[in-house]
Formats: C-alpha cells, sequence, structure tokens
C-alpha cells in the first residue's frame, strides 16, 4: 500500500467553498489503474485556518506516479488555478508506504 497525503490550511471564510470544490469535481480516480480510496478529512479548525488533508492510497509506487502522468491528473487538477486566496500557503504532500496493514 502507498498513500499519498496533502495537507492544505483554508482561511475560515473559504472553508466551505473548499469542500464544494472538492465534492462537486469529477477527479478521475476510478478509471486509474491501481487507485484503492480517496478521502478529504476535515480536522482542526484555527483563528488563521482550517485544517484539510486528502488521503490516496494506492497499490504502489509505480500506480501513484503513472496517475502523476496522466490525463486524468490533468484533467483532475485543471481548475486547481481558480483556488487562488483560499489558502494560507501551497498544500504539503506527504508520501507513505505500508510497514504493516491490518483488516
Amino acid at each position: 500500500m502507498y498513500l499519498t497525503m496533502n495537507r492544505f490550511k483554508v482561511v475560515p471564510a473559504q472553508a466551505a467553498a473548499f469542500e464544494d470544490m472538492w465534492t462537486s469535481r469529477d477527479s478521475h480516480l476510478k478509471e486509474v489503474p491501481g487507485f484503492r480510496s480517496f478521502a478529504l478529512m476535515k480536522g482542526p479548525e484555527r483563528e488563521d485556518h482550517v485544517l484539510y488533508a486528502s488521503h490516496t492510497v494506492w497499490e504502489d509506487e509505480a500506480s501513484f506516479v503513472a496517475w502523476t502522468k496522466s490525463e486524468a491528473f490533468r484533467k483532475a487538477h485543471g481548475g486547481a488555478k481558480t483556488s487562488a486566496g483560499m489558502y494560507l500557503g501551497p498544500p504539503e504532500l506527504e508520501i507513505f508506504e505500508a510497514v504493516q496493514v491490518l483488516e
């Protein structure tokens, strides 16, 4: 298992727009080989931001890398520039490879 996570610090007044942007878009992930699951998580609210994290689980690193070079990736990220003013800074990408998985 290979997990990628982006953390977003969203301006509080933009939190509803951020959630709508994610829940209404077509991520094109279900058509990508090696994709397992996706979740958008809402974290703690601070005075200057609301923390969100997107988690995407992949079969392996090769599947994730192939997605980042695919047409599905370009389609999913085509409107990214429309979110200007929504964040305190750029998303922070974190990547994890499974050591142990219990199901």
